[in-house]
């Protein structure tokens, strides 16, 4: 007896539990029914003028564009425009960085990429990407999000360090499919002297680890010491082959991406001077893998499809 009575009580709640649920899936129709059915403060001609306004100029705030849509004449609220961007598809994001292309660079990129459209992956291995970037000790203004609990924000654990006069290394290197080669810290200014300099007792040996006694295509940027008289002369009396290179083209070369996972890598290391500094940036390329180089290289076939289709200019790369 007493069974049956715990079967019926549990049926019963169940019961009560279903019967629930349908009134408050009901609510939420009804009250998605009224939200469908409010009029809209704002027509579609309005909203038209909104985008046009955006188009107009991009680099304004919320504020500036909804008191420009007011004069306009159309009256509506600070939120009721976030909305209407957020229905055109509008969101506030940083914006990428990159360099500024004239339009002759771009007609020499789009040229460069269509010759080299058909290079094999193989192909890219044989070269020797170079490049330099700048590390500093505190790196950007906003650096990366962190997780942290209700007043813990003046924790030393949760402060980012902010100096007047950052320090910075500049550093030099190399990399192939089979990996990287040495690093280079610049203490001055590179003219073409420092940048010979660096290439025979850097470059060299780095070829030398990374190709043995096979041939490869040295790549570098065009800045003024790498395409100075006597640098090319240099080339030529070691008979080294370069690759001909566009201007303003970070995005074409995989370099610059593995110095950007060299950063993310040290966001989470704290280097008090440049000494340090020097030490972690020398520890993590070390452990830069040749697969990851391999990756990187492995995107070029893509890069050059970019370029094509941005007809020149800039890329995500």
């Amino acid at each position: 007896m007493e069974r049956k009575r715990c079967v019926f009580k549990r049926k019963r709640e169940k019961s009560l539990k279903r019967q629930l649920q349908k009134k408050l899936d009901a609510h939420r129709v009804l009250r998605g029914r009224e939200k469908c059915s409010r009029k809209r403060c704002t027509s579609d001609r309005d909203d038209r003028s909104l985008e046009r306004i955006v188009k107009q100029g991009r680099f304004r705030n919320l504020g500036e564009l909804h008191k420009e849509w007011t004069e306009a004449g159309v009256s509506a609220s600070r939120t009721t425009t976030y909305r209407r961007l957020h229905d055109k598809g509008y969101s506030c994001r940083i914006p990428c960085v990159k360099p500024l292309l004239n339009q002759k660079q771009r007609q020499k990129r789009l040229c460069w990429a269509k010759e080299k459209k058909y290079w094999s992956v193989a192909q890219w291995s044989q070269v020797l990407f170079s490049d330099e970037s700048k590390f500093c000790i505190s790196f950007g203004n906003q650096g990366p999000r962190f997780w942290r609990k209700t007043g813990e924000a003046q924790k030393s654990s949760c402060l980012k360090s902010s100096v007047k006069f950052s320090q910075s290394v500049m550093v030099w290197g190399t990399m192939s499919s089979a990996g990287v080669g040495p690093l280079s810290f610049i203490k001055c200014t590179v003219n073409a002297a420092v940048y010979q300099d660096i290439l025979e007792h850097l470059k060299l040996p780095a070829a030398d680890k990374l190709f043995g006694d096979d041939d490869f295509i040295f790549q570098q940027d065009l800045a003024p010491a790498h395409k100075a008289k006597t640098t090319s002369t240099w080339f030529n009396s070691h008979g080294i082959t370069v690759l001909d290179w566009p201007a303003n083209s970070p995005d074409l070369n995989p370099i610059e991406n593995l110095w950007g996972i060299v950063k993310r890598k040290m966001r989470e290391q704290r280097p008090q001077n440049a000494d340090e500094l020097k030490a972690n940036i020398k520890a993590t390329w070390t452990n830069i893998t040749p697969q990851l180089c391999q990756r990187l290289i492995a995107s070029m076939p893509r890069r050059l499809d970019a370029v094509i289709s941005a007809k020149g200019g800039p890329t995500k790369y």
